[in-house]
């Protein structure tokens, strides 16, 4: 009995070891999954960004001759420490995609809810609890009521595509909309976008305005002065005790003092909006674009690297195409965010420089709203149509990722906790949505989300 025994153990033994990953419960399986994907993305872009800025500082000591900081080691060690521990806090990304997608898997496991007593709470707790503010989660919900109104709106057009092409309806204006769509998206969302970062900044993550701050490369002292001439505080023709702040930049750029005086000095001139390159507004657009795809080719092409490489073989002909086209992916990207800070800047000096006083004149009022309102409105415009640099596949993924922090723009970030199931509603109606769509008809759900989601959910 012993040595049936003895003889059956590696046979079992042998039976399960193929099978170890069905040790994993199949409903489990997409939580698990949702989990760790939502660690890689909450965790792997700020990893990167520490890394760029490490790498960057170290440059710019070895170019500027300065010994090494014994403390930037040592603190760059301590930053990464603490991204890899904030990813398993259970208030993170992470555990929200693990809880979200588990109550689709495991829908069908439920337990009662609690009943707490509220006999117990005082007038003054009540109150308290009223006075809580909500919003931490808006970010969240706008994306999935963005991807949700994708959803709706793409199946309602396809099946109006249908009956149009099989009725031999479908005209050219219509297929130019449905191309141009993914484009106009972009284009409105980055104008609400730039538009709230210039005159009001608090309507955006606090992380999504640094970053764009730091992708702009521009003196705050210039963006504060258009917000001071567009909320009424720097006047044309008016003393208003503001001319310090644009009189100091002009020292700092070796520009004459008096140029900085909105009183005497009606327009300011657009030398001091190129910060020391010139007068020409060609010229400063040229030597923004470049510097900015420079910029921008230091974040890209790692990322397309490390994107081609991974899925490259280790033969010398494939090592050399995928490098190749990394480095075409990572200059695409590069040109079209140089492009997007260029339009910016150029849209700028158009109105107040170039186009704006031809059509609407010169006089000292047309001068103040063109610097108050229409040069900044006008790069917010143009600024988004540098999306057609891109492929037509990344287009509808950069129109979806900014869609949401668009709508951002035009919601409180904060309100009264008690009005905070308006937002569940619209987050649990949207999430229904989407994930109801990934189950039945995945390829409605565009972009890489439904590839992702489409991963995560099968068992």
């Amino acid at each position: 009995m012993s040595q049936r025994a003895v003889g059956a153990s590696p046979n079992r033994a042998a039976a399960r070891r193929p099978g170890l990953p069905l040790a994993v419960p199949p409903a489990l399986r997409p939580v698990i999954r949702a989990y760790v994907l939502g660690y890689a993305s909450a965790v792997a872009p700020r990893l990167l960004t520490l890394a760029v800025q490490h790498f960057l500082k170290l440059r710019r000591n070895s170019a500027q001759l300065l010994p090494a900081d014994p403390e930037d080691e040592p603190t760059f060690l301590v930053g990464a420490r603490h991204i890899l521990r904030s990813g398993f806090d259970p208030q993170r990304f992470p555990t929200f995609c693990a809880v979200l997608v588990a109550g689709t898997s495991l829908l069908h496991v439920g337990t009662a809810p609690r009943r707490h007593s509220t006999a117990r709470r005082t007038k003054r707790e009540e109150e308290v609890r009223c006075r809580q503010m909500a919003g931490r989660t808006i970010d969240l919900t706008l994306f999935a009521a963005t991807r949700a109104a994708d959803v709706i709106v793409g199946e309602l057009w396809a099946q109006r595509r249908s009956r149009r092409q099989l009725a031999n309806k479908w005209t050219k204006a219509e297929a130019f909309t449905q191309y141009m769509a993914d484009p106009l998206v972009f284009v409105s969302s980055c104008a609400l976008i730039m538009w709230s970062w210039f005159y009001y900044p608090d309507s955006l993550p606090r992380g999504y305005q640094k970053w764009i701050t730091s992708a702009a490369q521009v003196d705050t002292r210039l963006i504060e002065a258009l917000r001071r001439f567009h909320f009424g505080a720097l006047v044309y023709g008016r003393e208003t005790g503001q001319a310090g702040l644009v009189g100091d930049m002009c020292d700092d750029y070796g520009l004459p003092r008096r140029w900085g005086d909105p009183v005497t000095q009606i327009p300011l001139p657009c030398e001091i909006v190129h910060m020391g390159c010139g007068p020409s507004c060609e010229y400063h657009a040229l030597s923004r674009f470049v510097r900015s795809w420079k910029w921008s080719m230091y974040t890209y092409l790692p990322l397309a690297l490390a994107l081609q490489l991974r899925k490259t073989s280790s033969s010398a002909p494939a090592a050399r195409r995928a490098l190749l086209r990394a480095l075409s992916s990572a200059a695409r990207s590069s040109a079209f965010l140089a492009c997007y800070i260029t339009l910016f800047y150029y849209g700028v000096c158009l109105a107040r420089s170039r186009v704006g006083p031809l059509l609407l004149g010169t006089s000292t009022p047309t001068r103040q709203l063109l610097d108050a309102k229409l040069c900044v409105g006008t790069g917010c415009f143009l600024c988004g149509w540098s999306v057609l640099v891109e492929t037509a596949g990344r287009r509808k993924d950069m129109g979806l990722f900014v869609a949401p922090r668009a709508l951002g723009t035009l919601v409180p970030r904060q309100y009264p906790k008690e009005k905070q199931w308006r937002e569940t509603l619209v987050f649990a109606a949207s999430t229904a949505v989407v994930f109801t769509c990934v189950l039945e008809n995945p390829r409605r759900v565009r972009g890489v989300l439904g590839g992702v989601l489409g991963y995560v959910l099968k068992e």
